[in-house]
């Protein structure tokens, strides 16, 4: 009986799905647990994509318990399509698709005021991707929310949804003048989403507790990355969740005495979709060279990511944060084309050098990389499976990112689809 937890160890997009989906195989449930339809992760089967945003990765295995956790906002209408979209794959969900009856839904109003808010800032945007996260996650905290518990009971939603609308609508008039929604609507509609999703409400908790008693074996997932947890990322370029590992514990009902260990995901250069500091980005050539190279391009919006070298003072953090006892290095494959590899080491901040990574973004905002050099290796790894296989450069390029960070690199994937994996040592200690 153990359980890891999964956690993008970046500003997200470093390749969780594929990791989870690859890792799927060694467990019997796999849970969400923070998190909304913001992020999607990218799964390749036998040559096959498929995009995810709200159900776990894992669901492509059939024989695998999928769990959608209490942590995560939903928005109906996309989880229905998802649903919707792997069934006439040939998915079948019965008795191995749970979802948390206290899991928040993400309303109408809540993607309006997202619009709303982000277009208030102006200059001040902070890049939200207008699905409704934040003002979800916001009514949860303001005891506003409804659940999806309230969502499936059909005496409790109407009144629910009554008193939580005359409060939205005079929001969205007042403050920013959008037209009021129609409450019959609403309640029309998503009484429609409520006896689809009713047969998968659970009590998520105890699936979970009974499994683990079981001795199964359990993988926490998440979405986005370390940098962009509500509490310890570049605040207020983030999340409106908690992306650390910690997150698992609130997010899914589980003790932290049960968590065996952190499993980092860690992709061989640096991603950032939206605005923020980024200090190594690269406003050049060689980063419009990793963006074509590697895709670089959001599975939700379709965004362009920034691009940039890979920053082990920001890793560093991540580590501390997440207390990581496992790498899983993604995408090096990408690094093929370059002929010289750097690697953040240090920041200077104002003349100041140091090893530490900033808590406030006027500071990071302001730091200058100091870069290490490495040879690149020009050639294409994607075919290699074993560690063997890997040419010298980049087997030593993988080797200093281990040495700086102090976490052992277990897995290396070369690629997107399941086989392109390279098992170094096992990721569950």
């Amino acid at each position: 009986m153990s359980a890891y937890v999964i956690v993008g160890m970046q500003w997200g997009d470093e390749g969780k799905g594929k990791v989870v989906d690859f890792l799927t195989q060694y467990a019997q449930l796999v849970v969400r647990h923070q998190g909304g339809n913001n992020a999607g992760h990218t799964l390749v089967v036998n040559g096959k994509q498929t995009v995810l945003h709200l159900i776990p990765s894992g669901v492509l295995h059939d024989d695998k318990t999928c769990i959608i956790g209490n942590g995560t906002v939903l928005d109906p209408a996309v989880l229905i399509k998802e649903l919707d979209n792997l069934a006439a794959g040939g998915r079948n969900f019965a008795g191995r698709l749970f979802i948390s009856d206290s899991a928040h839904i993400i309303m109408p109003y809540h993607t309006i005021l997202d619009k709303a808010q982000e277009k208030f800032r102006g200059a001040n945007k902070i890049g939200t991707t207008g699905r409704g996260i934040g003002p979800a996650y916001a009514d949860k905290a303001d005891r506003f929310g409804i659940r999806l518990g309230d969502l499936v009971d059909t005496d409790v939603f109407p009144k629910k949804l009554k008193t939580v609308l005359e409060y939205k609508n005079t929001i969205l008039r007042d403050s920013f003048g959008e037209a009021p929604l129609d409450y019959d609507t609403v309640l029309k509609d998503f009484q429609k989403y409520a006896d689809r999703l009713r047969p998968y409400a659970a009590d998520t908790v105890k699936i979970i507790h009974d499994a683990y008693a079981a001795g199964k074996q359990i993988v926490f997932e998440g979405a986005q990355g370390s940098m962009l947890d509500l509490d310890h990322g570049t605040f207020p370029y983030v999340t409106s969740s908690t992306t650390v590992a910690g997150g698992v514990c609130a997010g899914s009902g589980i003790g932290p005495k049960h968590v065996n260990g952190v499993i980092g995901i860690v992709k061989a250069y640096s991603t950032r979709v939206g605005e923020g500091p980024f200090p190594t980005e690269l406003l050049d050539a060689t980063g419009e060279l990793l963006r074509k190279t590697g895709n670089e391009f959001g599975a939700t919006t379709g965004r362009p990511r920034r691009c940039g070298w890979l920053d082990c003072v920001q890793l560093r953090r991540a580590a501390l944060l997440n207390g990581t006892t496992a790498i899983v290095l993604t995408k090096p494959d990408i690094l093929g084309v370059v002929d010289t590899i750097k690697v953040c080491t240090a920041y200077e901040i104002n003349g100041v050098r140091t090893l530490d990574f900033p808590s406030q973004v006027s500071k990071l905002s302001v730091a200058k990389p100091v870069y290490e050099e490495l040879p690149g290796w020009k050639s294409d790894i994607s075919k290699c499976r074993t560690w063997d296989e890997l040419p010298a450069n980049a087997k030593a390029y993988f080797l200093r990112i281990e040495q700086l960070l102090g976490i052992p690199v277990a897995i290396v994937s070369v690629g997107p689809g399941r086989e392109e994996t390279i098992e170094r040592t096992s990721p569950f200690v």
